[in-house]
């Protein structure tokens, strides 16, 4: 019989299940749920998010199951054999289970990927510049990144949002991934830069910090209550060298500045966060693909004109398709002469050396993160 804390938190999670949909994500379900449940533990809340995910991790292998409980108790005993031995599933059975058909006349499909998918994710924070030993020595469960030093692995069980570090501005939850493309960017104290497609800001924030909150950054976005959060993020991040302006990624852009770079974190199918997002696996189609790779073309083709010569132009997708990544970068490097691909510096993706590039693929196995792809152009000078 299970434990009346165990069973509560089942129950929870079963119909935060039942609230989902195309149109309601789980994360949102997740939010909406949990809001109603007075008295609830952050541990319980933390194994109720757990559950879902893992229920959607495990979705094909449960349709011979009846009822949402029997299918959450059938993902738990999956999830639970394959982080004791990850051979208990066969990779053909991964291949044909773990991701739509659809997917592998998009993109390479391998089995490390595969694999990849059906591990927990792992949080990520970004601390300030120089902070994350500190921090580390601080907070049990904390691990620093070799290669990206401000990057730490958090696997501890403190409420992150509670500790007066948080409050203070002194590190960001930001996937590893997502720190990358900040650093390829390698903006400079005192420079120009526009964060296209800012959301609420992580990307912003982070490269305010590497700009030492000097020179000027402009955040836009198409949605006016991401910028609503990116005020408070940046508030609480002591951001002051930034400035928000609502764009909705047309060919008339909101200021007349010149810049030194400029970032296209552009709207994608999202393919590279599906072990962290689960459910999306079931909601995204082909025809999302194609027509979000319309959309990330003419972004590009839209700033293109606001760069200085000389200045870099950096595009990224958390999404691993042909058409949203290399026809991306094929379609652009053919309509404008302007601009020359930029060659990246080495860079160590886990057990792998990627040198010489002016595009990266990061996948999930390679640093314990989102998938990504990045790719930069500088404008040419004559």
């Amino acid at each position: 019989m299970l434990r009346p804390v165990i069973h509560k938190v089942h129950q929870i999670a079963a119909e935060v299940i039942r609230s989902t949909g195309k149109d309601k994500p789980a994360d949102a379900a997740l939010r909406e749920v949990l809001k109603q449940v007075k008295d609830l533990a952050p541990f319980d809340a933390t194994e109720i998010a757990k559950t879902v995910f893992i229920y959607y991790r495990w979705h094909v292998w449960l349709r011979d199951e009846r009822g949402v409980e029997a299918k959450m108790r059938l993902a738990l005993r999956l999830d639970e054999r394959f982080r004791a031995d990850e051979s208990f599933v066969p990779f053909a059975e991964l291949r044909e289970k773990a991701v739509p058909a659809w997917t592998a006349e998009q993109m390479e499909v391998t089995d490390d990927w595969l694999c990849s998918l059906q591990r927990e994710p792992k949080l990520w924070l970004r601390l300030k510049r120089g902070t994350a030993g500190n921090f580390a020595r601080n907070f049990s469960g904390a691990l620093v990144n070799q290669t990206f030093p401000d990057a730490v692995h958090y696997a501890g069980e403190v409420d992150l949002f509670k500790t007066p570090e948080f409050h203070a501005g002194e590190f960001e939850i930001q996937d590893i991934a997502s720190q990358v493309v900040s650093l390829l960017c390698d903006p400079k104290p005192g420079e120009t830069w526009w964060d296209t497609c800012a959301g609420e800001g992580g990307k912003t924030l982070h490269l305010s910090d590497l700009m030492q909150n000097k020179g000027l950054l402009w955040a836009s976005d198409r949605a006016e209550w991401r910028l609503l959060k990116l005020k408070r993020r940046t508030g609480r991040a002591k951001v002051f060298n930034y400035r928000s302006v609502h764009w909705d990624g047309g060919k008339k852009l909101p200021m007349k500045t010149k810049f030194d770079g400029v970032l296209v974190d552009a709207p994608c199918s999202g393919i590279g966060t599906w072990q962290r997002n689960p459910q999306a696996r079931w909601t995204t189609s082909a025809n999302d693909v194609s027509e979000l790779s319309a959309i990330q073309k003419n972004l590009l083709t839209h700033v293109a004109p606001s760069i200085k010569p000389g200045g870099k132009l950096i595009f990224s997708v958390c999404t691993l398709t042909r058409a949203e990544s290399t026809d991306v970068v094929d379609a652009f490097n053919a309509s404008q002469p302007d601009f020359e691909p930029m060659i990246f510096p080495d860079i160590q993706l886990g057990e792998r050396r990627v040198s010489g590039v002016s595009n990266i693929t990061l996948w999930p196995q390679d640093l314990g993160g989102n998938g990504m792809f990045i790719a930069g152009w500088r404008r040419k000078k004559s």
